[in-house]
């Protein structure tokens, strides 16, 4: 690495990546004069010598990677007083072309939203010692911490608890002593933690964030223990101790040997007996079915457990968990009528004829129930006329329903992709207009107007559902916030669906409100072409490449529904196909508002 004093000529750099290069030498100081500079990344290297003082100059700088190299000496506190890191302040005037270069051999970098990349800091894999500053606690708007692979020693400062927008962290491979922090359960946003291969010692806090994660993250840490480890905290005994326990254990090994002995015998002669007086009964059992005899069997004292009703008006609101497995019939699978990436939704027809609809979230993914509960109850706080309502939410064991009320005519997916040929079955465009507009209606409430403002990650037009008038709600918003931050990895549905992800997704892992104006902007060209975003057959193109094409020869009449072309609307289904292809620019940042879309559309009057 070259070791000038300065080198002229970059004095705006935004980004400097140097990385997989084996260069050697010291961290050098013509970086110091970047005044500019907001991401340093130097990794993979073989830098050596310590990290200089003069970081803290660098007052944009909020993503520094120098992990996989030998850099030594004590983690410096000029590192805990790096401004970008220590305030919520946002890299807004990092200039999103930086990133549309296609110069980046990795492609986590190429074609980032800027908004996407967090603020990092990867200290990993080097050769530092000494203890973690107390000072970490300064960088509250931390997302990622890595200073894994290190010679740390002491304990984990208590300091690091105060970093609540942590995501990512990874303290493992070091020399840490000393017990685990409770207060780290306080981590809501931690999706990665790793302190493994320590010499930590004591239990590992439960009833919080930590428990959510795998033994892996806590292996190597011989006098650790806990649930997690499947290691008794009340176990750990001297050697001697131990020969003693033994002994007294093979004692008592003979004594409860010759006592159950004699149980099992009258056991034995019980279970005959019972055997008889129970026959009568078992010939009963035989004509339930075996969904009945299973449902029965772990929900003995389900009719005890309410479904709490947010929006109850009284007693006749409330169901037991009994109630519901009998109005699914044991959710059985001819009542599905969805499913997704959070779970299946079934159909429920109560005792007077109601319906109901009702999510089964896939349990092991899900919240523990304190916390489950409390976004359940922040989520029905958010109430729109085009939301779907949240009608109750129901905990039992490690099933998570929420309960919604069931909408007569479905998805608009089935109407535009599943439909018969007949007629009656037949959208025409004022109705897919009306459609359209209230939909935006409710993307903008979570977008815009309900406290915090939600994220949907998931338009799609089978979350959009319609009432006997045709009316549309947005489905499944906010259901995000009920699955563990570890487990958002398993499957992409749970970022989105196929057709309807934004091609940033791709690169970043953050959802954002451009994500789902593209993702209604595909609804938006479902509605006019009537075809699925992701067609059946691999020859053929995606819809939204399609269209920009036609878009692009002039052709923009042939792409609308043949099916509505010359029926008097041609003139306002093309200025709505111009604001959908908008909402699918590739750049997030050309992308209009929600508020921008529905300006459009509420322009137009759907008859």
């Amino acid at each position: 690495m070259p070791q000038d004093e300065t080198i002229d000529g970059f004095e705006n750099l935004q980004v400097l990546v140097i990385s997989n290069c084996s260069l050697s030498g010291k961290i050098p100081l013509w970086i110091s004069k970047f005044k500019n500079l907001q991401m340093l990344l130097l990794h993979t290297n073989q830098l050596s010598g310590p990290i200089p003082t003069w970081i803290k100059s660098l007052k944009s700088l909020f993503h520094l990677d120098v992990s996989n190299n030998n850099l030594t000496g004590e983690i410096p506190v000029a590192l805990m007083e790096m401004p970008m890191l220590t305030t919520e302040k946002t890299a807004t005037h990092l200039d999103p072309r930086v990133f549309e270069l296609p110069v980046y051999k990795n492609p986590s970098l190429q074609y980032r939203i800027t908004s996407a990349i967090p603020k990092v800091l990867k200290l990993g894999n080097n050769n530092f010692t000494g203890v973690i500053p107390q000072e970490i606690g300064q960088l509250k708007s931390l997302v990622m911490l890595n200073l894994s692979s290190n010679n740390l020693s002491g304990e984990i400062p208590l300091q690091l608890c105060n970093l609540t927008n942590l995501q990512v962290l990874d303290l493992s491979s070091n020399h840490l002593t000393g017990a685990i922090p409770s207060a780290l359960n306080n981590l809501h946003f931690l999706s990665a933690f790793n302190i493994s291969y320590n010499n930590l010692e004591g239990p590992i806090p439960n009833g919080g964030q930590l428990s959510t994660f795998s033994n892996s993250s806590f292996e190597g840490n011989p006098k650790l223990c806990g649930s997690i480890l499947l290691r008794s905290c009340g176990s750990a005994e001297t050697s001697t101790g131990y020969t003693k326990q033994h002994s007294r254990k093979a004692i008592f090994g003979i004594a409860f040997g010759v006592f159950f002995g004699v149980v099992a015998v009258l056991l034995l002669l019980v279970r005959l007996l019972a055997w008889f007086k129970g026959k009568s009964l078992i010939n009963k059992s035989k004509a339930r079915s075996n969904e009945d005899v299973e449902a029965t069997s772990h929900m003995s004292d389900s009719g005890q457990s309410l479904v709490i009703v947010p929006r109850g008006k009284g007693e006749e609101n409330k169901l037991t968990f009994t109630d519901i497995v009998k109005a699914t019939n044991n959710f059985h699978q001819e009542n599905i009528i969805g499913c997704g990436g959070y779970g299946l939704v079934y159909k429920a027809t109560l005792p007077d004829g109601s319906k109901l609809a009702i999510k089964k979230l896939n349990g092991e993914m899900c919240l523990m129930e304190r916390e489950f509960t409390a976004e359940v109850e922040a989520l029905s706080m958010a109430k729109h006329d085009n939301l779907v309502p949240l009608w109750g939410y129901c905990t039992q064991g490690d099933s998570r329903l929420l309960i919604y009320s069931c909408m007569e005519n479905g998805s608009l997916d089935d109407w535009l992709h599943n439909r018969d040929d007949d007629a009656s079955t037949f959208l025409n465009w004022p109705t897919r207009l009306k459609i359209a507009q209230g939909a935006s209606w409710g993307l903008s409430y979570i977008h815009d107007v309900c406290k915090p403002h939600i994220v949907h990650r998931d338009i799609k037009s089978s979350n959009i559902l319609l009432d006997k008038d045709f009316k549309s709600y947005l489905a499944d918003f906010g259901l995000s916030r009920l699955i563990l931050a570890n487990k958002t990895h398993v499957t992409t549905e749970l970022v989105g669906t196929q057709g309807y992800i934004p091609p940033e997704y791709g690169q970043g892992w953050v959802a954002t409100l451009r994500g789902d104006i593209y993702s209604f902007g595909v609804v938006l060209l479902e509605l006019l072409t009537g075809r699925r975003p992701v067609l059946v057959l691999a020859s053929s193109k995606e819809l939204v490449k399609w269209v920009q094409e036609m878009k692009s020869e002039g052709k923009q009449i042939e792409v609308i529904d043949p099916t509505l072309r010359g029926t008097g609307h041609d003139e306002q289904m093309l200025k709505v196909l111009e604001v959908a292809c908008k909402c699918v620019n590739c750049n997030p940042c050309m992308r209009p508002t929600i508020q921008e879309v529905i300006s459009c559309l509420d322009s137009l009057e759907p008859n």
